[in-house]
């Protein structure tokens, strides 16, 4: 006897983890059942999916179902029918519970399973193995059954063993993983399926949470995605993880998604402190719009707190929806320009998604909303925003995607707009015009590499300061986006394999080096370290105050540090033939003398963008 689950994910990535056919293997892990977890990706074909799962035949399949997975599993399961009918088939997950009768109205599916699925599907394995009858499990729903509430959820999530530490996930081969600290949502967001029907938060305990913290720390992991609705909902435990991870686990970066509100000054502080990136729900800066969502929203108290994390340091950004009833296209805009003002690293922007069982959904046809019925379930337009505002605010989200949060351009962008005395918006559609222009409609900011739009950001820029008021700024303009593209390439660069020991023969001329690969050599038209020095960049005031006297560096990455060293040009042009030369010297060259060299080489090891080979 065997039970096949499938987790469906919209492509390879860290996320890409199978974390809630994992707890529900967990929690049946008693049931001597053997459960299989199986994994696959939206660009599979589902022929092979379909013959995969019934090598060895299972006596069922389960899919875990979201909005980005529905078309292709019941696919697949359309296919399993045909070629395997005895094999039950079934379903659960968010997108099923919030409208099973449509999925079972399908005629694909067996049964479903509604609401968290532990306690059902421990059931259905124990019926399985013993009388085969399934259909008075609560939560488990046939064709024929009448919709009644799910089962009551796990009261004690620490009952459900946790799927790293049991081994179910193999954190070894899985760099970056999902972790989930909590269940339940305590907002009643119109948009958001997240808190139907279960009120209230339950937690793991905090002795679980730091054995997992020890374990991921031990076995390798570098990133985790946190899924809790609202991390930092109760601030006391969240700020009692955050001091856990720096001592335990201070190398792996953390994702979060938290509400602005619940931030004080030692909470921003306590983020600063680790490796980890804040994603906050603004959703729209218009009080109004969102109050027609279930939502309120105070603009100077958000900007107070989004300057608790600007001064602090931590890293963040925001989602922001376009498409919300009462909103607008010129509403969209002004909301996307406040956004942009508060320096957030990263902006992710969507359109309204109608989504089934959501309040939302329930009062679309009053709000007179028109959207697509089927998954992914888009808004098309309201009596506020038409269909082709809708496509400007796709075309400004792509632009924003691309140049802002792609092409890293939060130190600069703002200065940038205040140079040229446009709103960030207008920078944003001006950008979009262009790119049309150069690369057409169907352009992605998945289309580009770093370096694509890096190049991009160039030649628009100079496009965008050919105005004869505004051309005098272009080359510290240029400056500033070649440093931080360069900052940003060295924090990601990979890590190098570890050089010999870092003594320095007297005759450095046989001895080989090479640059570690976050080292990258550049040229300024100012001095780079003058610029640094700014901070916040002001283009007018750096322009009046400083020459374009020249400058050489080298930009690295130190022990998790990104530095920038200002070099002469006889030394970069010593890294040079190390660089070009196969890691070799020609002293004669350089116009150094030997000291000199071996001073600096000494230097360049000790600061490790130089390793010894």
């Amino acid at each position: 006897m065997l039970i096949n689950l499938v987790s469906i994910h919209p492509y390879p990535s860290p996320q890409s983890i199978p974390l809630a056919n994992a707890f529900l293997k967990a929690y049946a892990i008693n049931s001597a059942v053997p459960i299989n977890l199986i994994d696959f990706f939206l660009e599979d074909d589902a022929a092979v999916c379909a013959l995969a799962l019934t090598t060895p035949a299972p006596v069922a399949i389960g899919f875990s179902m979201y909005v980005w997975n529905h078309d292709l599993s019941c696919e697949i399961a359309t296919l399993l029918r045909r070629i395997q009918p005895d094999i039950k088939l079934f379903c659960g997950g968010p997108e099923v519970t919030a409208d099973p009768k449509s999925v079972l109205n399908l005629g694909i599916f067996d049964f479903v399973i509604t609401g968290e699925g532990e306690v059902p599907f421990l059931s259905l394995c124990q019926a399985l193995k013993e009388s085969g009858n399934y259909s008075k499990i609560p939560g488990v729903l046939l064709p024929d059954s009448s919709i009644l509430p799910p089962p009551p959820p796990v009261t004690n999530l620490d009952t459900i063993p946790s799927p790293y530490l049991t081994g179910i996930i193999d954190t070894h081969s899985n760099p970056g993983i999902l972790w989930q600290l909590s269940r339940g949502c305590s907002f009643t967001c119109d948009f958001c399926f997240d808190s139907r029907g279960i009120h209230g938060v339950r937690h793991f305990s905090l002795e679980r949470i730091k054995s997992e913290l020890q374990h991921f720390a031990a076995t390798g992991v570098s990133q985790i995605f946190v899924l809790d609705s609202t991390f930092n909902l109760n601030p006391d435990r969240a700020k009692n993880i955050l001091k856990m991870i720096k001592i335990h686990a201070p190398n792996i970066h953390f994702h979060f998604e938290v509400r602005n509100e619940l931030i004080d000054r030692e909470m921003a502080e306590l983020f600063a402190q680790i490796a980890c990136s804040l994603q906050i729900g603004l959703q729209s800066a218009d009080r109004e719009v969102l109050k027609l969502v279930g939502r309120s929203f105070n603009k100077t108290e958000f900007t107070a707190k989004v300057g608790l994390l600007n001064k602090s340091g931590a890293v963040f950004g925001f989602d922001l929806i376009y498409g919300l009833p009462g909103d607008t296209l010129d509403g969209f805009r002004r909301s996307l320009n406040y956004a942009l003002s508060l320096y957030p690293n990263h902006l992710d922007i969507f359109p309204l998604a109608v989504l089934p069982g959501t309040t939302l959904a329930s009062n679309g046809k009053s709000l007179n909303l028109c959207w697509n019925p089927n998954p992914p379930y888009i808004l098309e337009s309201t009596d506020s925003f038409s269909t082709a505002d809708m496509a400007i605010a796709a075309e400004l989200a792509n632009a924003c995607d691309i140049f802002y949060t792609r092409g890293k351009a939060v130190a600069w962008f703002n200065a940038i707009v205040a140079i040229l005395s446009l709103k960030p918006s207008d920078l944003l559609q001006k950008f979009s015009h262009w790119l049309i222009d150069h690369r057409g409609h169907a352009t992605k900011e998945f289309d580009f590499s770093d370096d694509d739009i890096d190049e991009m950001q160039h030649f628009f820029l100079r496009w965008l300061f050919s105005n004869k008021k505004v051309n005098r700024f272009l080359p510290l303009v240029l400056d500033l986006v070649n440093y931080h593209h360069l900052y940003a390439a060295a924090l990601l660069a990979p890590l190098p394999e570890p050089g010999k020991d870092s003594h320095i023969p007297g005759n450095v001329g046989n001895v080989r080096f090479r640059l570690d690969p976050s080292a990258t050599l550049v040229n300024f038209t100012y001095e780079i370290t003058e610029l640094l020095d700014c901070g916040e960049p002001q283009i007018h005031w750096m322009y009046d105050n400083f020459s374009q006297s020249g400058s050489h560096a080298v930009i690295y990455r130190n022990d998790g540090m990104v530095y920038t060293e200002s070099l002469d040009a006889a030394y970069i042009l010593l890294l040079e033939q190390i660089r070009d030369r196969d890691g070799k010297i020609n002293i004669p060259e350089t116009g150094l003398t030997k000291d000199e060299i071996h001073d600096f080489l000494e230097f360049a090891l000790q600061e490790k963008f130089l390793v010894k080979i």
